[in-house]
């Protein structure tokens, strides 16, 4: 299924926005135990309603409430579940099984331990409060819009949350934390859909580590920090199929896509991964969502062609401006890269977006919202020249 009542080539976004500074200051009082949840959701509104704005002007057609609720990408469900600590990287160190290893790493991938916190399960986890309902319907009043919601994904959580030595006192393994999270998980979406979502964005960008680092085995870094793996790529990557399939498995009338890209928390591109999507698309392809939301704006994500085995079987969410760079992409260089996709997919089948969003980490945005907005600018006037030229043969989305 596709988004209803969106034009050819709809403009969306990854997920994230940067945070205005005040609301950086009431995230950090939050924090600190003096605001309380509904002081600084109140503080949080006026930022979504900023971010929203941008939106709207840019011309974005599925928009989302730029997580400013959220402190990352994954780590906000702390203030929802029970049995989970916020725990910051330097805290972590504690329970770290190599701590020198774990420091290099950082160090090597320009990741600074104070400004990342991990939600760590020390206890059983159970739903306090939904994790993203709030923000849908708080976003629904002000919009008529098609909104995206985005989550992260199962397997994600899972290698985040789980630490030796923390939470095996009430998971023994990962494996019985990872059937818990994907209850919730499949609790929320449905939620989410019966409140009117129309997207629901499943976050992985750990499965690039575990495709292009297979030999880490002790506790690394890629947009969080995990826990030891087997390992072994092939059964890490079954596994998160598996783990996502669990969530989405029959749920119907909302549109659902897996984000996956090379790390989103520095600027410096040796810092990040590299390798093209290829050796994961035999997997990716196997998650029964309807969208593969992946980057391509930058060189490190590799070329298009390798969907050529596959053509046209799902719908991809195109990243066509990279979030960590100053420049604002041509509108026309955007549109090249469009039609070099539609080698590989009907009009209909590509949606247009950033490779990631543009303020992953509270305390560590890839850009200022004016970049971000011209960003979006550029991407809108690209699906307008699109859409002239492919209405014929594609019509509307949906």
């Amino acid at each position: 299924m596709a988004v209803a009542g969106v034009p050819l080539f709809p403009v969306t976004v990854v997920g994230s926005w940067p945070r205005p500074k005040y609301l950086l200051d009431a995230l950090r009082q939050r924090q600190a135990g003096r605001l309380s949840f509904q002081e600084f959701n109140a503080r949080a509104d006026q930022a979504v309603l900023e971010c929203l704005k941008y939106q709207q002007d840019a011309g974005v057609d599925i928009v989302s409430d730029g997580e400013q609720r959220r402190d990352n990408f994954y780590s906000f469900v702390t203030e929802k579940l029970d049995g989970v600590k916020l725990m910051s990287l330097a805290e972590l160190m504690n329970h770290v099984e190599d701590k020198v290893s774990f420091d290099q790493i950082l160090r090597s991938q320009d990741a600074p331990a104070f400004a990342i916190h991990n939600p760590t399960v020390v206890g059983k986890v159970r739903r306090r409060q939904p994790l993203a309902a709030d923000e849908l319907l708080f976003l629904r009043q002000h919009t008529g819009k098609p909104i995206k919601v985005a989550l992260p994904g199962p397997y994600l959580l899972t290698r985040s949350m789980w630490v030796k030595g923390v939470s095996d006192s009430a998971y023994p393994t990962m494996d019985s934390l990872a059937a818990e999270l994907v209850q919730v998980l499949r609790q929320e979406l449905l939620e989410l859909r019966d409140a009117g979502v129309a997207f629901v964005q499943f976050d992985e960008p750990v499965l690039t580590d575990v495709m292009f680092r297979p030999q880490v085995k002790e506790r690394t870094f890629m947009c969080a920090s995990m826990a030891a793996a087997s390992g072994d790529s092939r059964t890490e990557m079954v596994r998160a199929v598996q783990l996502l399939n669990a969530v989405v498995r029959g749920v119907e009338g909302v549109q659902t896509g897996v984000h996956v890209c090379r790390g989103n928390w520095s600027r410096k591109e040796e810092a990040l991964l590299q390798g093209s999507y290829e050796p994961l698309l035999m997997y990716l392809l196997t998650m029964q969502v309807n969208q593969l939301v992946l980057e391509f704006a930058t060189p490190r994500a590799g070329e298009l062609a390798a969907f050529q085995r596959y053509p046209r079987i799902r719908e991809l969410g195109l990243g066509v401006v990279n979030p960590r760079s100053d420049e604002v992409e041509r509108p026309q260089a955007i549109v090249a890269r469009v039609e070099e996709a539609l080698r590989y997919f009907q009009p209909g089948q590509v949606y247009l977006n950033p490779d990631c969003g543009f303020g992953t980490f509270a305390e560590r945005p890839m850009n200022t919202a004016e970049v971000a907005f011209h960003k979006l600018q550029s991407i809108a006037q690209a699906a307008r020249t699109l859409r002239a030229k492919y209405a014929d043969g594609g019509g509307k989305a949906g």
